[in-house]
């Protein structure tokens, strides 16, 4: 579970594991009209940044993090992440299993 030290008022270190990115992927599937632009956006960005680099704010992807957070780590000035590998490669995974659905949402919301 994530996991939020804040260091004063103007800065805070997170810490995420494995049950974050499962946490993220199992929100995202449920209801992917909502989270349809960042699992598109994680899926198609996270291997320019060799996946454990990847930023959820670089391309304004950060719902389904700041859901696994129950906060909004923009409230501070700065942050830290401490995540293992394994957390960014599961999300990835996590997020190609729902791309195609999420592709699909994203270009009807285009046509309508």
């Amino acid at each position: 579970m994530a996991k939020i030290d804040i260091v004063n008022d103007k800065t805070i270190r997170i810490s995420v594991d494995l049950v974050d990115a499962v946490k993220m992927i199992d929100k995202a599937a449920q209801d992917i009209p909502t989270y349809s632009s960042d699992i598109v956006t994680i899926y198609e960005k996270m291997p320019a940044f060799d996946y454990t680099n990847f930023c959820f704010y670089a391309y304004d992807s950060a719902k389904l993090f700041e859901f696994a957070l129950s906060m909004d780590p923009r409230n501070y000035n700065s942050f830290s992440l401490d995540a293992p590998d394994a957390f960014f490669y599961t999300l990835y995974g996590g997020m190609a299993a729902l791309y195609s659905a999420a592709k699909q949402e994203m270009l009807s919301k285009h046509r309508a």
